[in-house]
């Protein structure tokens, strides 16, 4: 006797990641990543580069006004705050939601060799691009003693 197993349904293009992700929110399974907020609504994905002369955030904030979003330096912690709103009140039944609304936080420890007080922001097609200069490197000195 043969057993065939007919599937009635079929798994959709990307719903492994979206499983996976919502684990992720849900279990906090990378520990290392502790730039998002307990309070955050959602979390724009970001990239992080070290240049030869600066470091580079770029941030995902695609439908948030550049002038609604809030950066603050302090104390070796950049912080970036902003809010995704709804246009505009749907005049039918939603048939599909899949763009997160609401609150995001996201802070960021800098390393020493950062400059605090040069650090600039621009936003352009829903990127946040956050530029943090380097500190020159300075080189040990060497302390002579004086006799006395």
């Amino acid at each position: 006797m043969n057993i065939s197993r007919n599937y009635r349904w079929s798994v959709p293009a990307g719903f492994q990641d979206e499983i996976k992700h919502a684990f992720e929110r849900l279990f906090h399974t990378d520990e290392s990543d502790q730039s998002n907020v307990v309070t955050s609504q959602w979390t724009p994905r970001v990239d992080i580069r070290e240049e030869d002369k600066r470091f580079v955030i770029l941030a995902d904030v695609p439908g948030v006004d550049p002038n609604a979003i809030e950066i603050q330096m302090d104390k070796g912690i950049l912080s970036i705050k902003g809010e995704r709103r709804n246009e505009a009140e749907p005049s039918g039944k939603a048939s599909r939601t899949e763009r997160e609304q609401g609150v995001f936080y996201r802070r960021f420890a800098l390393p020493d060799s950062a400059d605090a007080e040069g650090i600039t922001a621009s936003g352009k097609l829903g990127v946040l691009e956050i530029s943090i200069p380097k500190r020159p490197e300075s080189s040990p000195r060497r302390i002579s003693i004086a006799a006395s």
